[in-house]
């Protein structure tokens, strides 16, 4: 007999573990080392870390999006376009010059009044379920892990059943991370460089390589490069995301390279949507959308590694799904 997919939280609740981890987490907050720039402030007495944030998580905008992979979002021919239910968390732990989402990553002063309790954010995740949606996605979740792990366990005895999708820049911490297993079940990161150097200039980060690498390589331990699909949507595995930045500041080959010697089984999502905006705008090497030949040249490494599984965007990509969240309840019009 048939059993469907059941998130593996809901196991977590049922035996209390849920509950232990989340204790855990939040304790971590008192000297705060959520992501790997180790603020020691006590954001449980709402001191202000690096992120612009203090306990409240902030939640910018959460809606139905369909723009998300296929196995995501679902569609039309498979009658699963339900989309993904996201949240997207105001503030962030980097400073990317090129944000599309740069209105609620990097304006904490608009972005205070957004501030929710654990159980208004338990209770987004249900309003989303209830919109029949494919998933649950939590967008730029790092800085606020304790919060969304609190909010899921009131979810989830209040009947949440959808797969969490960790929707993250990759600058997190590996101790955190280790306590997301089991609760996370599709993980979606983005690899944005492969030289420290422009992590740093275009996004206000050190060591970006190796922690993102690092953690990468954790979630690949957890849910290996198998993707667990029903009716056509995932349920259980990891996409690693690339997004081609103009005059290789990705360093995309690199990028690949890791990933390839990681395991070349794993499912990719490189992206061509880059547009200039936010202060990419002034920048010398960002300021133009990519060209058709850095775009070709990626297609070369991704046959050079054998990399064959995943999602490809076409080049012109850049037009489809553009944010706007000045209409926070649907920034994403289709």
């Amino acid at each position: 007999m048939f059993k469907p997919f059941e998130p593996s939280y809901i196991k977590l609740f049922q035996s209390g573990e849920l509950s232990v981890r989340a204790k855990k987490l939040e304790s971590m907050l008192s000297d705060c080392n959520i992501c790997p720039k180790d603020c020691k402030v006590n954001r449980l007495e709402n001191q202000i870390a690096a992120c612009y944030s203090g306990y409240k998580p902030v939640v910018s905008s959460y809606c139905v999006h369909y723009g998300e992979e296929p196995l995501l979002a679902g569609l039309k021919e498979f009658d699963n376009e339900n989309g993904v239910g996201n949240i997207f968390f105001g503030n962030c732990n980097l400073r990317c010059v090129y944000c599309q989402n740069y209105e609620i990553s990097q304006n904490h002063k608009t972005e205070i009044k957004y501030e929710v309790t654990i159980e208004r954010l338990a209770g987004m995740m249900l309003e989303l379920q209830a919109k029949n949606v494919n998933a649950i996605g939590l967008v730029s979740p790092t800085h606020f892990v304790p919060q969304i792990v609190k909010a899921v366990e009131t979810a989830a005895e209040d009947g949440l059943n959808r797969p969490l999708i960790y929707n993250t820049n990759s600058y997190d911490s590996l101790e955190v991370l280790k306590l997301l297993e089991g609760i996370i079940d599709i993980y979606l990161p983005d690899l944005k460089y492969s030289e420290d150097e422009h992590g740093y200039k275009y996004s206000k980060i050190k060591n970006y390589v190796r922690h993102s690498r690092e953690a990468v390589t954790e979630m690949h331990r957890q849910v290996g490069s198998e993707l667990l699909t029903e009716n056509n949507l995932l349920k259980k595995g990891l996409i690693i995301r690339h997004l081609i930045l103009p005059n290789d500041i990705a360093g995309s080959y690199d990028t690949l390279k890791f990933i390839s010697e990681l395991d070349p089984d794993i499912s990719l999502s490189v992206m061509s949507q880059y547009y200039p905006t936010h202060k990419a705008i002034t920048s010398d090497l960002l300021s133009r959308n990519i060209r058709e030949s850095e775009f070709v040249k990626v297609l070369d490494y991704l046959d050079e590694f054998r990399l064959e599984n995943g999602f490809l965007q076409e080049l012109e990509s850049e037009n489809y799904f553009r944010p706007d969240f000045v209409d926070r309840e649907e920034p994403f019009k289709r």
